[in-house]
């Protein structure tokens, strides 16, 4: 049962064709077209227009009176029923957005459901198996079943006697105005669904409710069944697919290992059909192809969770990037600033794009450890737009794109390669040994493959149908078990994820993540790295790095949050607990990914000495930030990984200037085409001091050394 508008609803009966489906506009193009084969002339819009909703005795009068007697209708309908079946063998039935969800709700909530249609059975009944969608109706009643056709009620008694409900308490859900007099005249509690043509004023007045499309009816019928909740880590996915698609731009750590159980979670009741991801690796993006399906692993719950249904495509791809942009019904943007920077381009040529084929609304979930991200891409997007289209239309664009700002309550690592190898290798002689006659690989003997293409090209032709691969899954991500994903309110899809937590303002739940969670984990990295510990949590194992932790959080970060943002001292406490819980038991969380970009979280308005200018507002002393700004310099100078372009940085600065800290923290360092200004020499002078000091004191006699010892006078 379910309680709507004041109304105890037991049942819902839905019109088929314009309701269910978007088929009325192919059913006048079908029509014209067999008109215009038999008759030598296309049916008008007005005939057309008129047969809304009729049954075909009426709409073949209406036709031969527009058209005279010798109008041979009875063929044309025929001729084009086999023209809009073909089409729809061929390219599906196209289902209303939002349809799938209302049902999986109606259904959930008890409702027994049936189809009240015009349609012959032989019609219906292909359609709704087509859709699969027959699946939800209990009972089918067809325009061939009855005697008099709609606007008279026979067919909605009908439905709701075999439904065994009372008229008044069913919904009957239709877009037509002679529907809408059907569902009027049997009393029941009409909901109309424009399509084509809007009913009268009086006739939409005489509705329960009227709605300008599906999506607008789940709104409302969303604020009417159960909340649902947060989902529990181990909760299976919905088993039903809707009709959208999704996007990830940007498949590392966050994007393939969180964004996209968030989608696949999506409102409870439905998930996406699809999950569209794009990453520039190129054996991510051949591995997860080649098995359809990949694992996230949750190590402190002994739990691996496996996502469907995704297709990888190639970020340096720009045509597929721009197609992801122009069918998702929203994207989780999950890339670095400068990576943003490169992808704006493309980012706004999808969303013109989509502009112009479909005009439909987009979210953009930017994932970005950045106070003011959303608006950081929005601003990058625009820029590219003014050079792409006149301002008006860019304008219309954006208008369109809601650019969404949030904050990730989860730590996330990625597989190395090394790692993803190995497991191709072990899964490979599994897979060999479950085949009697293991698939040739066609390769050039003049040009070996690599190990992992060589060994996905064993997996790739059995990937989706094969038993056998059903029992492969790769692990490609580690996490951490919280699940709420924050998001700043603004548009209505994002209110029915159920994995998302919508607030008002997220500008503080931002700060106070980012200041607890980044600059003090990247500190802990760089002084287990430096004590020898390859993990944060094997770090975190040696006193010395958790009493590090532990006087960064409770002592000099979380205080200065709280003195800052007193109505948050619970989540201040909330986030602080995870954060050193977390770090415990991060065993798969290198040391080296955690602790990259020393010289981006070194700048003045980032993680480390923000956080110091807080806690020195509030009088608060910072010796442990002090001495972790220190342990970014040290890290740098014995970082070995040649990719490490920050850290190399740092190291020709202070070799240039003989070994100078103070050069480090002041000069302008210029890396991968970005500038990173350094600290004020007058204006930062006392803390320059300070962190200079604290360097200093690390040396590899006071490796052993205790904290409090080490920030003595900081």
């Amino acid at each position: 049962m379910l309680l709507f508008q004041g109304k105890q609803i037991l049942s819902a009966i839905f019109d088929m064709d314009g309701t269910l489906f978007d088929t009325e506009r192919l059913r006048f193009k079908t029509l014209k077209q067999a008109s215009l084969e038999i008759f030598g002339k296309a049916l008008s819009e007005d005939t057309l227009i008129g047969s809304l909703g009729l049954s075909a005795t009426k709409a073949e009068a209406l036709a031969k009176a527009h058209n005279g007697e010798d109008f041979p209708y009875a063929e044309i309908r025929k001729r084009a029923d086999e023209l809009e079946l073909d089409y729809v063998r061929n390219h599906g039935v196209p289902i209303k957005a939002g349809l799938l969800e209302v049902l999986e709700r109606l259904r959930k909530s008890g409702l027994t459901m049936a189809v009240a249609t015009s349609s012959r059975r032989a019609i219906a009944e292909e359609y709704l198996i087509n859709a699969n969608v027959l699946k939800y109706f209990d009972i089918t009643v067809c325009g061939d079943e009855v005697s008099q056709g709609k606007p008279h009620p026979e067919i909605f008694l009908k439905a709701a006697r075999a439904l065994n409900c009372e008229p008044g308490q069913c919904f009957m859900v239709e877009d037509s105005e002679n529907g809408m007099l059907s569902a009027i005249h049997a009393e029941g509690q009409a909901i109309l669904i424009e399509d084509i043509k809007p009913p009268t004023p009086e006739i939409k007045a005489a509705a329960l409710k009227a709605y300008r499309s599906m999506t607008e009816f789940l709104a409302d019928l969303s604020e009417c069944v159960p909340d649902l909740g947060m989902p529990e880590l181990n909760e299976s996915f919905p088993a039903s697919m809707n009709q959208f698609r999704v996007g990830i731009h940007g498949f590392g750590a966050i994007g393939g290992g969180y964004l996209t159980q968030v989608f696949s979670h999506w409102d409870g009741y439905t998930r996406p059909c699809e999950i569209i991801a794009a990453t520039r690796s190129r054996m991510l993006r051949e591995s997860v192809n080649a098995f359809g399906r990949y694992s996230v692993r949750y190590g402190a719950t002994s739990f691996d969770q496996t996502i469907d249904n995704v297709r990888m495509i190639d970020m340096d791809d720009d045509d597929a990037v721009i197609g992801m942009y122009t069918t998702a019904e929203i994207i989780g943007l999950s890339l670095p600033e400068q990576a943003i920077r490169n992808q704006a381009k493309v980012i706004a040529k999808g969303l013109l794009q989509r502009f112009e084929r479909r005009g439909r609304e987009l979210t953009l979930l930017i994932v970005l450890n950045k106070v003011g991200g959303a608006a950081f891409v929005r601003r990058h997007v625009q820029a590219e737009l003014a050079l792409l289209c006149p301002p008006a239309i860019g304008q219309q664009v954006l208008e369109k794109t809601h650019f969404a700002e949030t904050v990730v309550s989860r730590i996330v690592s990625k597989l190395s390669n090394d790692a993803l190898v190995r497991q191709l290798r072990i899964k490979s002689q599994m897979f060999q040994n479950s085949l009697e006659d293991e698939p040739a690989v066609a390769t050039k003997a003049s040009t070996p493959l690599p190990e992992y293409e060589r060994l996905i090209g064993r997996f790739r032709p059995f990937a989706q149908p094969s038993s056998a691969m059903s029992q492969l899954h790769l692990i490609l991500f580690n996490s951490e078990p919280d699940m709420p994903l924050y998001v700043e309110h603004g548009s209505d899809l994002l209110e029915r994820l159920r994995q998302v937590k919508t607030v008002p303002d997220i500008t503080q739940i931002q700060v106070i993540k980012n200041r607890l969670w980044n600059g003090p984990h990247a500190i802990v990295a760089w002084y287990a790295s430096l004590l020898g510990h390859d993990s944060v949590g094997q770090g975190m194992g040696d006193a010395r790095v958790s009493e590090l932790a532990e006087r960064l959080i409770r002592q000099e970060v979380g205080p200065a949050l709280v003195a800052e943002y007193p109505q948050m001292a619970e989540v201040v406490s909330q986030f602080a607990d995870t954060f050193l819980e977390r770090c415990t038991t991060s065993f798969k969380d290198p040391c080296a990914r955690v602790g990259r970009d020393p010289l981006r979280k070194l700048q003045r308005n980032e993680r480390i000495l923000s956080s110091i200018d807080l806690a020195r507002k509030h009088g608060i002393g910072t010796p442990a930030l002090a001495f972790g700004a220190a342990l970014a310099i040290h890290h740098a100078l014995h970082c070995k990984d040649d990719k490490a372009l920050e850290a190399q940085a740092i190291r020709q600065v202070y070799r240039e200037n003989d070994a100078s800290v103070e050069a480090v923290l002041t000069h302008d360092i210029d890396c991968n085409g970005k500038r990173f200004p350094g600290l004020d020499p007058i204006r930062d002078a006392q803390l320059i001091t300070v962190i200079s000091d604290a360097f200093r004191q690390y040396s590899q006699r006071d490796v052993a050394t205790r904290l409090n010892d080490l920030c003595i006078g900081a």
